[in-house]
């Protein structure tokens, strides 16, 4: 993206000026209704003001645009390096920028009288990038903002992964009273990004696309097609995923557990015949493609379900398809050995649906050229074949060794790295829930190493929120606070999914690790990934933000930066302490040594001890300050609930014991 365009007198204009001159101009028309914002956006305090939006946003703007315009984003470190250092804070727009401006108790779907929306949309993230900062992160990876498809659709507002053209954004990122195409604020975002030496992180989906895709009529054979059934035949038969007799998931389980892809056991023939080859002729009704095939039987695109486990029950994806990688009819349906574990016969040379991977492999490409973007994380990376993901990493790379690559991928194993890949999404927030998995996970990770970095964090906008299942969420921010704790000092990277700063409880959808109490409480109209709604910016569900706690580990984690990036074997030690619902992780590099020490109960107080080899010490709790004294080789401790320490060891100390002396 050229950050600076030429404007009609011959002097350069940014986005950001652009922007600016449209806030004057809607100023100029609106008229001056009640407009409030969070305080914690602008003063860092709960409660809202109201205010004169075109004023509230000009002058934020401004006091952005008196930045230099060089900063050291543009320095194009190395992705490798600068992904090692990024804190980041994951924004889904329309959903974190959203927030009741008119007073009335919801959040409207509709632009207020002044023209300015309630959900949530770039101006309102460019005013955000200040609190974003201030929190600590450096690194802002936005949910997908591209346009959503119309059929079908998922809640009121659409899934934002039915993707209807992945060249156009979402026009309800847009703010109505601009009167600019959400492009121009889109670029001016990121350009206000990286004035404030912020980097910019998109979410690519290049496995589904919508029902509606506007690839639909050009290239019907990208898509999956199963017969338009008959009102009796849809009550004897629904539509959904495949399901298999218990012995064969088992045979599945174990064939994919060793990474055997060799006759992957398929659907039974009467799902995989529901499906069609792509049909010839193409009509719309009612806003969705019906085809006709070659024998005149009417057929739809196939819309999507949760593949895997291959008996997940997941809620179906009914505005969303998957985009079909491969051509051979023999594995013409949607099952986890087509879109996913792909079967070997399936996955090989001169199968691969080429003109289908060459439109994808140019997509980011395209996003570099207009806005100019840091980085791309990977939706569904490990459903894409390998070969088709090697030809997205090198050419967005090409001349661009900046440019960071994150994979949604739960391992953070060497071969990604060799891929290209940066950062992967990991294992941490499926373990989060009991001490003894993750100390086994720090186990795991200890004996292997850390290849590259994974997402600190103990949810995403698919997890449970680390509140959800504390109906005290007193016990619930404890919780939270603990595990970025604990993430802040393993070779990970800081990872902020907007709203748990403001101990958030509500999930976003209902994707991994819900029961089946949760579906039936949170229906999809109740889902903010689909509908209009916000976090709760005024009064922080009641609790005081965990932001200054926050800012204070991250502050820690810079000074210990080099330490706490090494991933080598050996580098996750976990010495001994007392209590099992204590944790304790050693991490000790070039001449120093870091401990986290704390209490992984977040309702109640739990005392134990670590044992050192002086017989007496003074150390200090680096997050309160407060001394820790080692008497008779113990280091006694006494937790609160959910409470942390983090302490350097004098470098000439030995280890804690990894053993009790008694």
């Amino acid at each position: 993206m050229d950050n600076l365009r030429n404007s009609s007198n011959g002097l350069t204009t940014s986005y950001l000026d652009i922007v600016l001159d449209a806030l004057q101009s809607a100023g100029n028309r609106q008229r001056k209704e009640c407009y409030a914002v969070p305080n914690l956006w602008h003063k860092g305090t709960t409660g809202s003001s109201t205010v004169d939006p075109a004023e509230y946003y000009g002058t934020i703007i401004s006091s952005i645009l008196s930045l230099p315009h060089e900063s050291a984003v543009q320095s194009r470190t190395p992705a490798a390096e600068w992904t090692s250092e990024a804190v980041i804070y994951n924004h889904f727009v329309r959903l974190g920028a959203a927030f009741d401006h008119d007073r009335d108790g919801r959040i409207g779907s509709a632009p207020v009288p002044g023209g300015f929306r309630e959900t949530g949309t770039l101006l309102k993230s460019i005013a955000m990038l200040p609190y974003i900062q201030r929190l600590g992160a450096n690194t802002v990876y936005l949910l997908p903002l591209t346009s959503i498809g119309q059929a079908n659709r998922k809640g009121l507002l659409g899934s934002p992964y039915a993707i209807r053209n992945p060249y156009l954004l979402d026009p309800l990122l847009g703010e109505p009273a601009l009167n600019l195409p959400v492009e121009t604020q889109l670029q001016a975002f990121v350009e206000a990004a990286h004035r404030m030496n912020m980097r910019v992180v998109f979410e690519f989906v290049f496995r589904t696309a919508s029902i509606d895709s506007d690839w639909v009529s050009s290239h019907p054979g990208w898509f999956y097609w199963i017969r338009k059934t008959s009102g009796a035949e849809k009550a004897e038969q629904p539509y959904g995923p495949p399901r298999f007799e218990k012995s064969t998931l088992a045979e599945i389980y174990e064939k994919v557990d060793k990474h055997d892809f060799s006759r992957l056991p398929a659907p039974d023939a009467a799902y995989r015949n529901r499906f069609v080859q792509p049909p010839e002729h193409l009509r719309m009704i009612d806003g969705s493609y019906e085809g006709l095939t070659k024998t005149g039987e009417a057929c739809r695109v196939a819309s999507a379900f949760s593949d895997w486990p291959p008996d997940d029950l997941q809620p179906p994806w009914t505005d969303v398809a998957y985009l079909k990688m491969h051509r051979d009819t023999d594995f013409n349906y949607i099952a986890y050995n087509t879109i996913r574990m792909y079967d070997e016969k399936l996955d090989r040379p001169g199968t691969e649906n080429s003109d289908l991977w060459e439109e994808i492999s140019g997509i980011i490409p395209w996003y570099q050229q207009h806005f100019d973007i840091d980085g791309a994380m990977i939706d569904m990376g490990h459903a894409l074949p390998r070969a088709l993901k090697a030809e997205i990493v090198e050419k967005a790379r090409a001349g661009r060794p900046h440019f960071a690559f994150w994979d949604e991928n739960f391992d953070p194993s060497p071969r990604l790295l060799e891929e290209g890949f940066n950062a992967v999404f990991g294992s941490l927030p499926f373990v989060v829930h009991e001490p003894q998995y993750i100390k086994g996970l720090l186990n795991f990770l200890n004996k292997t190493g850390v290849a590259l970095p994974f997402f600190a964090t103990a949810e995403n906008h698919n997890t449970p929120r680390v509140c959800h299942h504390y109906p005290n969420l007193e016990a619930g921010r404890n919780r939270a606070l603990f595990l970025f704790t604990l993430g802040a000092v393993l070779p990970a990277l800081p990872f902020l999914h907007a709203g748990m700063e403001l101990c958030e409880w509500h999930p976003v959808n209902l994707g991994l690790n819900f029961s089946e109490d949760d579906r039936k409480r949170f229906p999809p109209d109740t889902l903010p990934l689909f509908n209009p709604a916000g976090y709760d910016w005024e009064n922080s569900n009641g609790l005081e933000p965990i932001i200054e706690p926050i800012r204070k580990i991250l502050k820690i984690r810079q000074r210990y930066i080099d330490l706490i990036t090494c991933g080598a074997r050996g580098s996750i030690i976990q010495p001994y302490i007392s209590d099992p619902a204590l944790i304790a992780v050693m991490r000790k590099a070039n001449g120093k040594t870091l401990i986290f020490a704390g209490n992984s109960n977040v309702s109640e107080h739990v005392s134990g001890f670590m044992e050192f080899d002086p017989s007496s010490l003074i150390l200090e709790d680096l997050i309160s300050t407060a001394p820790l004294n080692v008497e008779q080789h113990r280091l006694s401790l006494d937790f609160g609930p959910g409470q942390c320490y983090l302490f350097e060891l004098p470098e000439e100390t030995g280890d804690p014991g990894t053993t009790s002396r008694l």
